[in-house]
């Protein structure tokens, strides 16, 4: 698996609904500081229940999101996980497992941080993001349950 260039990531970074309304150059900067590594199959890449503290965007390859044990969704390149770990911290909700080797990039909570730090412009872009993902998981939810809508 090739080690992807951080062009490649930036634009990678455009689909991850928390940097989506980031301009170019923010997530440039964001690139700049994710690490990349390659991983075989059936290795885990986070554990349900563990502490989160980075984000992980697939680039190649693809993984398994389970609760509980039980499949809940295979995902494959552009897929982001763990991006809520980097705002709360909390325990991660899923386990996910590489299906195949995969190649992934990482964002560590520490150099999250240190970039908002840096660049407190970008919170307002990070809030939007988020912002538009609850809408759309939202919309989603009210087509399964339209007696549930809410604004």
């Amino acid at each position: 698996m090739a080690k992807p260039s951080r062009r490649e990531l930036v634009d990678l970074l455009a689909d991850v609904n928390l940097f989506s309304h980031c301009s170019k150059r923010e997530r440039a900067t964001v690139a700049r500081h994710m690490e990349t590594a390659s991983l075989p199959a059936d290795a885990t890449l986070i554990e349900e229940g563990e502490e989160g503290d980075a984000l992980f965007l697939i680039i190649e390859g693809t993984a398994s999101v389970r609760r509980s044990g039980a499949e809940v969704l295979a995902v494959g390149p552009g897929a982001s996980f763990g991006e809520m770990a980097l705002l709360d911290g909390e325990p991660r909700s899923a386990t996910v497992v590489a299906t195949a080797p995969v190649t992934v990039a990482v964002l560590g909570v520490r150099m999250f941080r240190t970039l908002l730090r840096e660049f407190p412009e970008m919170t307002f872009e990070l809030l939007a993001g988020l912002a538009a993902e609850l809408r759309r998981t939202r919309d989603d939810l009210d087509r399964v349950s339209p007696s549930s809508a809410s604004t």
